[in-house]
């Protein structure tokens, strides 16, 4: 049994409500290029990196010029046409303080470029409490391959068995889980409880978690 000593958070999603945004984002994207997609598929989709959502969903390379064209508009598009209505989810300062003041360390592990990560833990209101943050500009691949919660962890300067990872996607999961990281699951990306198989604990949303802290497995010792 080992004493939980960190915390992983993921952002878009967990803490800020912002997967549809990116997923409408790729499909205005994609259909400048000329590629017709709907916007239930690439929702599935998000939580992934571009460098993993694109093969995924057009079979086509981000490193390519072609994908960096598409990339690099979408950045632009989230950016001037979603991201100025996005909104955090309600108590994400307050958790990140309760869990501050249980003695727990926090990083986050994000596959959004850094830009867009710093910006979005500035509209949560935790940009002055978090000062390890890893993004897509720190890794060579994103979620789900476990690149970013390695590097989090390395950060940290803590074991895998002693951190957590709250995050709301399977790719979350899937990279969590590769890195030998326990995750706690919120619903409130938009995900099924059957697609967030393999978290220890599922919440519906960051007030919800804050709600049942002392219940939750952040406030005990666990054996993942």
């Amino acid at each position: 049994m080992a004493t939980i000593r960190g915390v992983i958070l993921d952002v878009d999603g967990t803490l800020i409500d912002s997967n549809d945004a990116h997923a409408h984002a790729w499909v205005d994207a994609l259909g400048e290029f000329g590629y017709t997609i709907t916007f239930e598929r690439v929702r599935h989709l998000v939580g992934m990196g571009g460098d993993n959502l694109l093969p995924t969903a057009i079979h086509l390379e981000e490193e390519s010029s072609l994908g960096q064209e598409i990339a690099q508009k979408r950045a632009e598009i989230f950016k001037s046409r979603y991201r100025p209505a996005l909104k955090a989810f309600p108590q994400v300062r307050a958790l990140v303080r309760k869990m501050q003041q249980s003695g727990l360390q926090i990083a986050v592990a994000s596959s959004g470029e850094k830009e867009e990560v710093q910006h979005l833990l500035k509209l949560a209101e935790i940009d002055d409490l978090i000062k390890i943050v890893t993004s897509s500009a720190d890794v060579q691949k994103s979620k789900p391959n476990p690149d970013v919660v390695q590097v989090a962890l390395q950060r940290l300067g803590s074991d895998a068995k002693e951190v957590m990872m709250l995050g709301d996607s399977p790719y979350d999961i899937q990279a969590a889980g590769k890195a030998r990281v326990a995750v706690i699951g919120l619903r409130c990306g938009g995900f099924s409880d059957q697609e967030l198989n393999g978290a220890i604990a599922l919440y519906d949303s960051p007030s919800d978690l804050l709600a049942h802290y002392a219940s939750s497995p952040l406030a005990f010792p666990t054996s993942a």
